[in-house]
Formats: C-alpha cells, structure tokens, sequence
C-alpha cells in the first residue's frame, strides 16, 4: 500500500526541496524532507516503511555516498538521484551501483512522482515478502500460526500452550475449516513428543475394508495382496502423536477396535497374535457433537470419555471478524508468494464485504477467497458473488456496529488505556478518540 510509505527527500535547495513535497503530498504521498544526507542517514532502518529521493549535489556528505551508506543498511532499498546538469554520467554509474533511478533537473511534477510511484510500488513489494519470510521462519511460534487478535483465538493459543507440555488425549471441537489439524499440529510442537512423528487419519477417508489395514498395520499373508508386513499408522505414531480427524465418521465396530487399542496402549497387527506396545499422545478432531452423538447410539460412550480427557474448542469465523482483515492480508501475502504475483492493494470496499459475509467455511473459505483475489478471479464467488442490492443503511450499520464492539473490546483488554488500545487497533490516538466519542464508548484516559 503505496499511501503507508513514505518518501524521505533530501534536498539542499530550500525552493527545490519544497516543490518537490508539495508535488508529492498534491498526490496524496507522504514525504518527510531534510536538508542534509546525515539527517536522511539518521532516519532509515533496515525496514524502512518507504524509499529515498536525493540530489546528489550535497554539502558534507554527498548523494552517492549517502546512496552507498544506505545499502549497507539494506540493499533493497530504492534510491532515487536527483542530477543536475554535468551529473548525468555519475548517475548512471550509480544506477550500475544500485540506485533505483535518476531524475535530470529541471524536471516536471508529474515525472517526480511516476518515478517515486515505481520506487514505492518497488518498497512494498520487498517489505511484503519480508514479513510473509518472517511469519515462515517463525511457525513455531503459536502467535505466528495461529494469527488473531480476537479475545477468542487468544484463549485457544492459551489452550494450547497450557495443554502442550502434558500427555492428556484431547479432543479439538470445532466447525469444518476452523483449523483443527493446525491446532493438532501446534499441540504436537509445543509437547514433548515433538520429535516424534505427527499421524495424521482422517476417519472419513478411508474405506471400511483398508481402515483396519491402514491404522493397525497388517502381517504379510494376512490377506490376500497382503504379500509384507506393514507398519500401521498407530504404530508409525509411536513416540509422537495421533490425530484423528472426523473421528465421528469412524464406524461402530472400528470405534471398539479403537478403544481398546487407547485402554490398553498395546495392539495386534492383522494377522498377528504378538501385542506391540503403543506410546503416543491422542489427539482427535470432531466438527459434531459427541456427546449427543453418544446419547444417540451412533458414537460409543465409552470412546467419546477415553478421547474427552481435555476438549479444546475452536471458534468459527463468523464469531472473531475482527480477526478477518488480518488473516486474509496473511493469505494474501502466501498467495501472492505461491502464485509469484504482487498482492493486490488494500480495498476498503473488498474489507467490508468480508466483514459481512458469515463464512460458512471458516478460515479454509477464507484462503480460497485470498488465493483468487491474487489471480484476480473472485467475481462470482461469496463473499463477491452478485446478489440483490440491499439498502445502504444496513450495511453501514453492521460496520458501524463492528467497529463499535472492536472498539469495546480492545478498550477492555488494554484496561481503558487510549494509547495501548490505538497502538493494538492500529490507528491514531486522536482517530481513536474520535470513534469513542461518536460511539459514546468513554472510560479511556
């Protein structure tokens, strides 16, 4: 988003230096201008939200050096020089040093500003594929995988921290798409067993004929095809962790074979009456109800205790939004680095029809929905299917009435503080204030 960068001019001619913010705030770009290259040199990081427009004519330290010290703080910053007559050979050697590119004095509004639009389209891409490296290097941390703000993301990723060191079985709640695996996932990294294998069944998945095969293991001769012995998935698990996904599809007769299996930690590959010690931590995944399952005869009781050591429910979508813009900005970033396309620009428009929408596939509809906004192909498909026009008010009110309680809510859990609440909503202290006065909110200070 080319309007949250900024432009670091630096430029000795007070009347030149002045023109050229002016050109440049006219087209809504913010710019911070000095006098002096050590003044710029004072002011960049290595991830500088912006680029660096400098004439190369300077007292003390000149443009090209400036250029130079500014690449051994991060060499993918743009650099853009400002030339005057005479200098035109030097900049093109600077641009075979690495500078963005260069602008002849005299020179019109309109070329400053297609050149910096570049530079900053340039910035943006960079820092966008930083930060999705980032979140990539940083998977083991519960924060950069399982991403929300919300209250309700918070106390699963407390869950899983409190309930990851020990050796209970657990059992993940949650509606299709809400990430149970992931959580499974994370459960099996934060344990001690994380050296060891993460199986994974999907109960649904496999035909009633191979799933005893499958998760049990078999002899060779077992069975006709059966021609060597297989190590099943429980055993494969041994030392890590099983996760039983759909476990409510699991039919009756293979939910006793299981139970057994999980009381008495030992079980007996197909064709075999040798016991093999099982040690694996359980983790399995229903987006039903057990219990009323069980209440009904289509789930075991006795299976649905032995699995119920610890539940850990996982909230839908539709219950934290104000976790939606961040997710889907970190699905666009994975998109845009899996498809090898530019991330398309933030869209107020495209964020509150996300904000509308009640994602009956959760955080998987979600991906989708990010993956074909990269490709540029999510006409048609909800939450940006055509439907019938509905009155202006109703959607301004749903906004209005989420922003109230986001506001509401990060009051509370910053204990009314305005300036750790602005600084967690991402938004200026004084818009802040504004909001709480329209929403009558009061209590920060």
């Amino acid at each position: 988003m080319t309007d949250a960068l900024q432009v670091l001019l630096v430029e000795d001619d007070p009347n030149v230096r002045l023109g050229c913010e002016q050109a440049l705030q006219l087209e809504d770009i913010r710019v911070l201008a000095v006098d002096s290259a050590e003044a710029a040199r004072s002011r960049v990081g290595r991830d500088f939200p912006g680029v660096v427009v400098s004439d190369i004519r300077l007292p003390g330290m000149d443009g090209m050096a400036l250029m130079a010290a500014l690449r051994q703080i991060d060499a993918d910053l743009p650099v853009v020089l400002i030339t005057g007559h005479g200098d035109v050979t030097l900049a093109v050697q600077a641009m075979k040093q690495g500078a963005h590119d260069f602008i002849e004095k005299p020179f019109s509004s309109e070329h400053l500003v297609e050149v910096v639009r570049r530079a900053l389209d340039k910035r943006r891409l960079t820092l966008e594929v930083r930060s999705l490296r980032a979140q990539l290097e940083n998977r083991g941390q519960l924060e950069g995988r399982l991403i929300g703000r919300s209250a309700a993301i918070a106390r699963v990723r407390q869950l899983v921290a409190d309930l990851g060191n020990s050796a209970a079985d657990i059992l993940i709640e949650g509606e299709t798409g809400t990430g149970k695996e992931l959580v499974a996932r994370c459960l099996h990294e934060a344990g001690p067993r994380r050296a060891g294998n993460f199986v994974a069944i999907n109960c649904g998945g496999l035909p009633d004929t191979l799933f005893e095969s499958e998760i049990f293991g078999h002899e060779a001769g077992a069975y006709t095809g059966a021609a060597r012995r297989r190590i099943g998935k429980i055993e494969h698990a041994n030392g890590g962790t099983l996760f039983l996904d759909e476990i409510e599809s699991m039919p009756l007769p293979l939910q006793t074979k299981l139970l057994r299996v999980l009381q008495e930690r030992t079980l007996e590959r197909l064709g075999s009456n040798t016991p093999v010690a099982i040690d694996c931590r359980v983790v399995a995944a229903t987006k039903c109800d057990l219990k009323a399952l069980s209440d009904q005869g289509r789930f075991r009781a006795d299976l649905y205790y032995r699995l119920n050591v610890a539940t850990l429910p996982l909230p839908p979508l539709r219950e934290r939004r104000e976790d939606i813009p961040l997710l889907f900005e970190h699905f666009l970033l994975q998109a845009a680095a899996r498809h090898q396309r530019p991330a398309p620009e933030a869209d107020p428009a495209r964020t509150a029809r996300l904000l509308a929408y009640d994602w009956p596939g959760n955080v998987r509809e979600l991906r989708n929905v990010a993956d074909r906004c990269v490709l540029g192909i999510e006409a048609g498909f909800p939450p940006f299917a055509e439907r019938a026009p509905a009155p202006t008010r109703v959607l301004a009110d749903t906004v209005a009435a989420f922003e109230r309680d986001l506001i509401a809510d990060a009051l509370a859990r910053c204990n009314g503080s305005l300036a750790r609440a602005a600084e967690a909503l991402g938004v200026a202290k004084t818009t802040l204030h504004d909001k709480i006065r329209k929403y009558r909110l009061g209590g920060a200070e």
